[in-house]
């Protein structure tokens, strides 16, 4: 071949390439959905037979030996996931199409961890737009991803593109666990940096997966003065920058008028064509929902307010700021329609 036609091959091979892995994708797609609904129909049949005939328990230890014998080799028919099969259709007894677009460990992890209605349709959501992994869900359950969507302080509504929204405020939690830096208590700005740097993929991962690190004290020229955003990240889905400012005190109202400056800065000078607005947070110590809500409201950059912990607990009281069930609904349902 000549060269214009290896090139011509290559690109070629490509795109056959790229059509047999969606057709792999597609296929397992569907054989997932009919597993699931085969398990669902299992459990269907488990609950309809104990309330017609009464039979108890051991039923269910009958049925995996039996099914076992039938089937060898099959994985799944073991008792415990017969009983989980159970366990799905009385969670399910109308079998959502979202549930059934999610892979059956994904199913059981959600129904055993999360006990609210909306907080399982909320994780059911997210990894059947986002593809999440079994590791990658156990992560964002453990780390309160739902609550943190819920409780985010930002004034994305008002600053971003309709189409933008929910994903932005996905990137943005209410309060990040910063427990793997091993900082003290008291620490300084510098040192929180610092052990950021040095604990990048995990800091990424806490942030959301979707970030990139661009730099750590980014420098902008304005006038005859410089200036520093400590870290500087890019969103990928959102492709947009996003400046992240550190603080160990209390969140103040000035902060945000600084960002505010920073983010015209970045969308002056460095944001590229095809790239959507730069977003900022501010990550401080504390926060009081108030002053934040305050210093956001008239401002016409898109910013979010986070605080940070260096130990896991998550407050006890969260559950109590957590909006009313038509507004949970509403942002889930905006969560999954937009994005």
């Amino acid at each position: 071949m000549s060269d214009v036609e290896k090139n011509s091959y290559i690109s070629f091979l490509s795109e056959i390439k790229s059509k047999v892995y969606q057709a792999q994708y597609e296929a397992m797609k569907q054989v997932n959905t009919k597993l699931v609904t085969l398990y669902w129909e299992i459990g269907k049949n488990i609950i309809e037979k104990q309330q017609q005939y009464g039979w108890g328990k051991s039923v269910v230890e009958q049925l995996a030996q039996d099914l076992q014998k039938e089937f060898a080799g099959m994985e799944g028919l073991s008792s415990r996931n017969i009983w989980r099969m159970r366990m799905f259709y009385s969670t399910y007894e109308k079998l959502p199409p979202m549930v059934a677009e999610i892979g059956w460990s994904h199913n059981i992890l959600i129904i055993e961890k999360c006990k609210d209605e909306l907080e399982r349709q909320f994780y059911i959501g997210m990894t059947q737009k986002y593809g999440w992994t079994k590791n990658v869900l156990v992560h964002h359950i453990e780390g309160k991803s739902y609550e943190r969507f819920l409780l985010g302080q930002t004034n994305f509504e008002k600053t971003l593109e309709k189409k933008h929204q929910q994903q932005a405020k996905l990137s943005v939690r209410d309060e990040y666990n910063f427990e793997f830096l091993e900082l003290k208590d008291q620490h300084e700005e510098r040192e929180l940096e610092t052990a950021i740097i040095k604990n990048m993929r995990s800091f990424l991962m806490e942030m959301g997966g979707d970030f990139t690190f661009v730099s750590n004290q980014y420098r902008l020229e304005v006038g005859d003065e410089n200036y520093y955003i400590d870290i500087l990240l890019y969103h990928r889905r959102l492709k947009s920058l996003v400046a992240i400012e550190l603080k160990t005190g209390k969140f103040k109202p000035e902060y945000a008028g600084k960002m505010s400056f920073y983010l015209s800065v970045l969308n002056d000078k460095m944001r590229l064509e095809d790239e959507n607005p730069s977003i900022g947070i501010i990550v401080c110590k504390e926060k009081n929902r108030t002053t934040v809500e305050y210093a956001l409201n008239e401002l016409n950059q898109p910013i979010g307010v986070a605080s940070y912990r260096v130990t896991p607990t998550l407050p006890k009281d969260y559950k109590n700021l957590l909006p009313s069930p038509e507004i949970i609904i509403e942002s889930i349902s905006g969560m999954i329609g937009d994005l």
